[in-house]
């Protein structure tokens, strides 16, 4: 592994598809396999977020399996906090992070609104990295 290459020593996997939220539906991203990389971290992107009081919590959750079992990463298996992951309506085009040191294989990241009633433009990506095996591919698998 080479020091100053970063590119092929990551994986990113989408998390949730930029999207427009103009209620307070709770935004589920996919599950995570971190199989065969020895770190994660999530990567929140906003756009415009048009509610004046408008807040979005972010929880981050981990399983065993892949379809059940997801319960909330405690504080202590988390690089950064939800709290700082989180944002509000004054946040426009800003990002956010949140890693995971937790031993679980799978992981989730929700996005929960709250007071939101406007059109609020978000995305998420989990970026993968300490592959196990050599380079990673390009693009992404």
């Amino acid at each position: 592994i080479v020091n100053n290459d970063l590119m092929n020593n990551i994986d990113v996997k989408r998390v949730i598809s930029p999207v427009s939220v103009a209620d307070n539906t709770a935004q589920v991203g996919t599950v995570v396999d971190r199989q065969g990389f020895g770190s994660v971290t999530y990567l929140i992107a906003t756009g415009s977020i048009a509610d004046a009081d408008a807040t979005f919590t972010v929880l981050l959750e981990e399983s065993d399996a892949s379809g059940s079992g997801y319960a909330a990463v405690a504080d202590d298996d988390l690089l950064g906090t939800e709290a700082l992951a989180g944002f509000q309506f004054d946040d426009d085009n800003e990002c956010r992070k949140l890693g995971y040191r937790g031993i679980k294989r799978y992981t989730r990241l929700t996005i929960t609104p709250a007071n939101n009633a406007s059109a609020a433009l978000i995305a998420a990506v989990a970026v993968l990295g300490s592959p196990a095996v050599g380079k990673t591919a390009n693009p992404p698998a």
